[in-house]
């Protein structure tokens, strides 16, 4: 009973033995409560609780009753980390044991010895166990065993054998009441499709998992640190970091398992490395080494000395040493049969290389390039990185271009199985240094073009294709709608007390979880290789006016790729770093200039804007000709308001992410009949002034409208109908006028149908940037906040879409070079030009500026055109021009 209802089987043994029962049944009894503390909560009180039912077992006279509470001992002993004393146990269970109980006590050593990390002898015992189980008709104790020999078979990469394995401990499950054993079964399944290379379905059988367990109100350590793994190999180490070291503090508070402790602590000091943090890293490894020696677990030992010697490489740390150090873990691993045997050569020939010592580089890489043929993705990325590294040393570009090639093959196919955007952006970061090895290689022996080439093979790649579009799930959707609501009544709270709503905030932070929980349970579409870029096809298309300039960055400084008039040169710019920090000081001045009174700042941002165009631009600023320009900066500058660089104040300026977006922009049709929508959100410092004048410029007719508004008539002004009337319009009004959805009609469901496959959108509405969860940054509307999330789930976003609010263009770096925010969210949905604001503006200085835009995009200019022309008319005060530098185009429409 304790696995299927372990608070009722807990309840039941503390009443028996209240009851003053025999030695026997007493002995069954503290047993029961000793497994229960063992998993679930205080070791300390397991052991006491195991001795007294092994010392009742002798009194009792019953050698099977002896030998079954030896063997629970015995796992209790190992994961207290007394791993002499526990072995001991189990042999004299197995003395002991006879028959169908010895099979037990055999059962559970194997398990012992998988935590051990002895995977032979763990293999061996539950091979004597199974045929014994099976005989007897030992459902339960059957699935367990066939649930443990799969787990030990994934830590030996043999993933085909755990299939079988786990299917048929499965179908045993099914025929049981075992509802602790089930979720375990749920969680090995998870195990299991991760090692096989599907994160999504990994992350959905765990969190499935998880919801089991909460149901039976037990903890769930090890898929703690199952989850964890998974959430690494799909670029989220910081919030994997979080969930391991959380753990790691709620098992210190219940006095558990020792060996569960050295395995979280193993996980965070391998997620704080991925995430940077290499200090963090030696400590977590520091402290699981020692605890994984004492616990004489000599398999998870030197998988942590792996992670400490990565840490130390990663601190700066290069020695000869630690080339001989990382070798033995290297031959350790590879003995013990463990897939990270490739990392830990790759280690090696890597600081190798770095100390010049090329034979014993080439000598460690030729091992670890061996993975590349077979295996897992990042297995087989392994192994191309130490191939490239290897062709590095042998003086090869080509060999390097064509394995950087061949790994980032492998992880494109990776990233196609991921439907959410932002784990296909996560995981870019596995290849950051495949890509960097093959733009140096091409820097070195290539020229600009084909150093353009791969700038473009690694750049902003989430955009390349849409994401998979969100299922049509009603949980999510009951989700989205409840998180809508709740934001919309905490923001209300915020507004009328000005104090915050702690319960609502929490919920809203709990429908968070559970909506983007759902959306990493996405399979992404089978690979489709489409275009791949063609340096020709955009020289061509840019022909002899346009600029496009890439900035790449290799070993911290900029290099400008200047594209235009059929050829490809390369400008050598300032220091990424540098850039950076300048950046910061524009964005802070503008954000002065944004409120009046500030006036006095606008040389110095000037300046800056003038010392910016130094560092990103270089001697390539003298080279732009006079024609419209298109900058494509890397993730890192993403915040830089080009338009304040004195080269490009007064051009046709846009920005692209990458220049195959660009070209794909260039060649979106816009959607048939010209619609237009314009929202305006509820609470804006100018009520959206604009809307109301661009309602009457656009002109629509007139008819009651749903939710007590009114759609004026064409030719006459809003005021007409009454100040602050409600224009609304259920779609494209007879004549060509457009849909314009305020107050109580400008709710999310209503928005959404009408962006549909606009060809234009305005949308005024207060814009909030979430850093810490980006595919959370929001527009404010009458029902709650619009997220990323609700764009994703459009057939086809809108042509051309105005945010004309504050932070609507800022993003989140992750991955290798990847941007997650609200334009890049419409860029890959059909959306070929946007206008947004990279900084916080004045209000009442942004509607002029929107109004002049508008007027631009009637006389049949584009989006950068028009905006240019904008930006022009405005008057020459510190506050307008703020606000022009700070609006930006995206795109190519």
């Amino acid at each position: 009973m304790v696995f299927a209802a372990p608070g009722e089987a807990l309840t039941r043994a503390e009443e028996l033995l209240g009851a003053d029962p025999s030695p026997l049944h007493a002995s069954v009894a503290h047993q029961v409560i000793g497994i229960w503390q063992r998993d679930f909560g205080d070791t300390r009180l397991a052991l006491a609780h195991l001795r007294r039912a092994r010392d009742l077992a002798a009194r009792a006279e019953s050698a099977e009753r002896e030998a079954d509470v030896l063997a629970t001992l015995g796992v209790a002993l190992v994961h207290a980390g007394r791993t002499r004393a526990g072995l001991e146990a189990f042999e004299r269970g197995v003395a002991r044991g006879s028959g169908h109980t010895r099979a037990r006590v055999l059962y559970r050593r194997a398990y012992v010895w998988w935590v051990l990390g002895r995977h032979g002898e763990a293999l061996e015992d539950v091979r004597r166990a199974i045929p014994v189980l099976r005989q007897v008709d030992d459902v339960i104790w059957t699935a367990r065993a066939l649930t443990l020999r799969a787990t030990v078979h994934l830590a030996q990469g043999a993933v085909e054998r755990a299939d079988a394995d786990f299917t048929a401990a499965e179908a045993l499950w099914d025929t049981t009441g075992q509802e602790h054993d089930k979720a375990d079964a749920v969680e090995s399944r998870g195990l299991a499709a991760f090692r096989s290379g599907d994160v999504p379905a990994a992350l959905r059988l765990l969190d499935e998992a998880a919801e089991r367990y909460a149901k039976l109100g037990t903890p769930t350590f090890m898929l703690t640190i199952r989850r964890c793994e998974v959430l690494m190999a799909a670029g989220l180490t910081t919030e994997a970091l979080a969930e391991a070291d959380a753990a790691v503090a709620a098992l210190d508070g219940i006095g558990g398992q020792s060996t569960r402790k050295a395995e979280l602590l193993l996980v965070a000091a391998r997620a704080a490395r991925l995430a940077g943090e290499p200090q963090t890293s030696l400590a977590r490894a520091a402290v699981a080494v020692r605890l994984f020696a004492g616990q004489r677990r000599t398999w998870y030992e030197t998988h942590a000395r792996l992670v400490l010697l990565e840490a130390r490489v990663a601190t700066g740390r290069g020695s000869g040493r630690l080339v001989a150090d990382a070798a033995a873990v290297a031959e350790r691993l590879a003995a013990f049969g463990a897939p990270a045997a490739p990392e830990a050569s790759l280690l090696a020939g890597r600081i190798a290389l770095d100390l010049g010592w090329t034979a014993d580089a080439e000598r460690h890489l030729a091992v670890a390039a061996r993975s590349r043929h077979g295996g897992p993705p990042l297995a087989r990325m392994t192994g191309w990185a130490a191939q490239a590294l290897r062709a590095r040393a042998a003086g090869s570009a080509r060999g390097v271009l064509e394995a950087c090639r061949r790994g980032l093959d492998v992880l494109d196919d990776h990233r196609m199985t991921l439907g959410a955007s932002e784990l296909r952006a996560r995981a870019t970061a596995q290849g950051a240094e495949l890509a960097a090895l093959a733009q140096r290689a091409s820097l070195v022996s290539g020229g600009p073009r084909r150093l353009l080439g791969w700038s473009e093979r690694w750049r902003a790649t989430v955009l390349s294709a849409p994401p998979t579009r969100p299922p049509a799930d009603p949980v999510l959707l009951t989700a989205m709608t409840a998180f809508r609501e709740l934001a919309a009544r905490a923001e209300e709270a915020r507004s009328d007390g000005g104090r915050p709503a702690p319960a609502l905030e929490r919920e809203q932070r709990r429908l968070e979880r559970e909506i983007r929980s759902r959306t990493l349970h996405m399979r992404g579409e089978a690979p489709d290789d489409g275009d791949r870029f063609d340096v020709r096809r955009l020289l061509r298309r840019l022909g002899d006016d346009v600029r496009l300039v890439e900035l790449a960055v290799l070993d911290g400084r900029v290099q400008v790729l200047l594209c235009g008039q059929g050829r490809v040169r390369r400008f050598e710019a300032g220091l990424l770093a540098d850039a950076e920090a300048e950046a910061e000081h524009v964005q802070a001045g503008l954000r002065r200039l944004a409120h009046p009174g500030a006036e006095a700042r606008l040389p110095l941002v000037e300046a800056a804007g003038a010392r910016l165009q130094h560092l990103l631009l270089g001697p390539a600023a003298a080279h732009l000709g006079s024609g419209p320009v298109v900058v494509v900066p890397p993730g890192r500058l993403h915040r830089v308001p080009w338009a304040l660089l004195p080269a490009l104040r007064e051009r046709v300026l846009s920005v692209s992410p990458s220049a195959s977006s660009w070209l794909r922009a260039r060649d979106t049709s816009p959607p048939p009949g010209g619609r237009q929508v314009l929202v305006r959100g509820p609470g804006l410092a100018t009520g959206g002034a604009e809307i109301t004048e661009l309602a009457q410029r656009y002109g629509a007719a007139r008819t009651p409208a749903a939710g007590g508004g009114y759609e004026a008539p064409r030719g006459v002004p809003a005021s007409a109908v009454g100040a602050g009337s409600a224009f609304v319009a259920a779609g494209p009004v007879p004549g060509g006028g457009p849909t314009v959805l305020e107050e109580d009609a400008a709710r999310v469901p209503r928005v959404l149908r009408e962006l549909d496959g606009a060809a234009l959108a305005h949308i005024a509405a207060h814009g909030t940037f979430r850093a810490d969860s980006p595919l959370f940054s929001s527009l404010r509307m009458a029902d709650g906040p619009l997220i990323v999330h609700d764009f994703e789930r459009l057939d086809r976003s809108p042509y051309r879409i105005i945010l004309p609010c504050c932070d609507t263009a800022r993003f989140a770096s992750v991955g290798a070079d990847e941007l997650l925010g609200l334009v890049t969210a419409l860029l890959p949905l059909g959306t070929a030009g946007v206008v947004a604001c990279t900084a916080p503006v004045n209000d009442a200085a942004a509607v002029p500026l929107m109004l002049a835009l508008h007027k631009g995009l009637d006389a049949g200019l584009s989006l950068a055109e028009a905006l240019r022309d904008a930006r022009a008319s405005l008057p020459d005060d510190a506050v307008h021009q703020a606000t022009g530098w700070a609006f930006t185009a995206f795109g190519a429409a």
